[in-house]
């Protein structure tokens, strides 16, 4: 990644937005043309991950849950572990903030990488002033 790029972790909610035609598709849209053509870094934790998975076969089936995860695949996301420092931040943040737990994961993962958190989720709102947010809707 350039010096000059951007550094963006991506929320469920964000990708969601992007699968689904949601409002904010179109932002997230940019976001993944940026990551492709090496402007941008676009990350995303392995947990929020399984989120998407979740929602996904939960709601319309596995057949469509694995179609999913294969596109995500194919998206310039790297997709970042649960390590036990990022596991303690976003224990930290569930403690300090009350945002839902999974949710948490996103936003340690930009405190810890200093990045932009791309999101659509209003419960972001109690967060910041610690992390930079891009509201995707």
């Amino acid at each position: 990644m350039p010096a000059s790029a951007k550094r963006i972790v991506l929320d469920a909610s964000a990708l969601m937005d992007f699968f689904e035609d949601r409002p904010g598709a179109q932002t997230v849209e940019a976001l993944i043309a940026g990551a492709a053509a090496g402007q941008s870094e676009l990350l995303m934790s392995l947990v929020n991950w399984g989120e998407v998975y979740y929602s996904v076969h939960r709601a319309q089936g596995p057949a469509t849950a694995q179609k999913i995860i294969a596109e995500i695949a194919q998206l310039p996301i790297d997709l970042v572990p649960a390590t036990y420092d990022l596991t303690r931040q976003a224990a930290e943040f569930h403690a300090r903030y009350k945002l839902p737990y999974a949710d948490c994961f996103a936003a340690a993962l930009a405190a810890d990488r200093k990045a932009t958190l791309a999101t659509s989720d209003k419960h972001f709102s109690f967060v910041e002033t610690q992390i930079r947010i891009l509201w995707t809707t």
